[in-house]
């Protein structure tokens, strides 16, 4: 028999988005239920970068200082080597932020805060193992969610359904929204080797003849993403697992003596980048955020900072409305429109980045060298507090405006 649970709106997805729109509901009053398909958050090679805009957040919800007790590293500068020339690209110091600086930290201790917040309201209710598999529509309106839990088959009705199930969304499939496909030239290699006293403490990429390496210092190793043309896996396990370690420490030479440490192919991870959006996020009763409305690519790590950018915009403009039963197509509508410059500006700026720069270094055939535009950063420092300030803070930043409940 199919349970049927009854709330105001189902977030379907525990990433970035879900959780935070989840939580921002929840304290405003609104019940909710979050669906997540798996039984915890653990999960490795997601976007552990958490941004001075999500970062402020915090601030604003005044869970700052106990948020940056959880482990993390702390990165205030970007810098990159294309060939024998380091660049140096950003600069996070002169933020208009309370924190001047990008988090590493692991997405399932970010994830587990919110939900641990998240349960102190009455209304926030978590389903982990729950597998949302289709949608509820009647008389033209999405009404819900059909979903499966170790208890067998489960139908949520909800005022509204946000998808927040990532760039294979179910649910933005099961809706028939048309997705357009701007692509990428690459795909990425994840992967982590052991870091040691001595090291470098900066996070830094290195660009080659036909490859580029990102290390993201994480303190006890270095999270490492290696940059292959798109469709590539099998060419380069086709070169065997030596040559990728060679690759490795022609790039970053004092890795050398630890790279026996990838073991095999299990211990690099393939992420397949795409870069979408949606032309329309929403319908009657639905309504799609994060990466179900656009994927973004890796570059710059700000994919879960937008994320969690839409869930901010979603409670402030919706709370109020769920609360008292009437949100209408014109309010989602008005969730898109505020959220469409921000994520076309970035997508743009990689769109740029991978087809110009990447895509270039991927297929040369000679050593690259930077262009003129990236050798401005090292002549002129304070150049560098502009990309700064649209990784660090992004396109129309959001900022917690809904109320808040008394919690239990």
């Amino acid at each position: 028999m199919t349970q049927v649970i009854d709330t105001t709106c189902c977030v379907v997805g525990g990433g970035p988005a879900g959780m935070m729109l989840g939580f921002l509901l929840a304290r405003a009053g609104v019940r909710v239920a979050v669906l997540e398909k798996h039984k915890d958050f653990l999960r490795d090679f997601r976007g552990d970068t958490i941004h001075p805009s999500t970062l402020e957040l915090m601030y604003e919800l005044g869970l700052l200082d106990e948020f940056l007790k959880l482990p993390h590293s702390r990165v205030a500068h970007l810098s990159g080597q294309v060939g024998d020339t380091t660049i140096h690209l950003a600069d996070f110091s002169h933020l208009p932020t309370h924190c001047k600086f990008v988090a590493l930290m692991p997405q399932w201790d970010f994830l587990d805060f919110l939900a641990e917040h998240g349960k102190k309201y009455a209304g926030f209710d978590l389903h982990m193992l729950t597998e949302a598999t289709d949608l509820i529509e009647e008389n033209g309106r999405i009404v819900g969610v059909r979903a499966k839990s170790l208890e067998g088959e489960r139908e949520f009705r909800a005022d509204l359904t946000v998808a927040c199930d990532g760039r294979h969304s179910t649910l933005r499939e099961r809706a028939g929204f048309q997705v357009q496909d701007i692509g990428a030239p690459m795909d990425i290699l994840w992967f982590r080797i052991s870091r040691r006293d001595g090291d470098s403490t900066e996070t830094f990429g290195h660009m080659e003849m036909g490859m580029m390496l990102v290390m993201l210092n994480r303190t006890d190793y270095w999270q490492c993403a290696y940059v292959i043309p798109k469709g590539g896996i099998d060419r380069v396990k086709a070169k065997g697992l030596d040559a990728f370690r060679d690759s490795i420490a022609f790039m970053s030479p004092f890795l050398r003596d630890r790279l026996g440490e990838i073991e095999s192919w299990d211990d690099v991870k393939l992420l397949t980048v795409a870069v979408d959006r949606l032309e329309r996020w929403h319908k009657p009763g639905l309504l799609c955020i994060g990466d179900a409305a656009h994927a973004m690519s890796p570059i710059g790590g700000v994919g879960i900072n937008l994320a969690i950018q839409d869930a901010v915009a979603t409670a402030n403009i919706l709370a109020t409305p769920l609360k008292e039963g009437r949100v209408t197509p014109e309010l989602l509508n008005t969730v898109q429109r505020r959220r469409t410059l921000p994520m076309r500006v970035i997508q743009w700026i990689q769109v740029q980045v991978q087809n110009n720069v990447l895509g270039a270094v991927l297929a040369g055939k000679k050593r690259p060298s930077p262009p003129l535009l990236a050798r401005l950063f090292n002549w002129l420092p304070p150049l560098q507090r502009l990309p700064a300030r649209i990784l660090g803070l992004g396109v129309r930043p959001e900022h917690v405006r809904t109320p808040s409940v008394a919690p239990r």
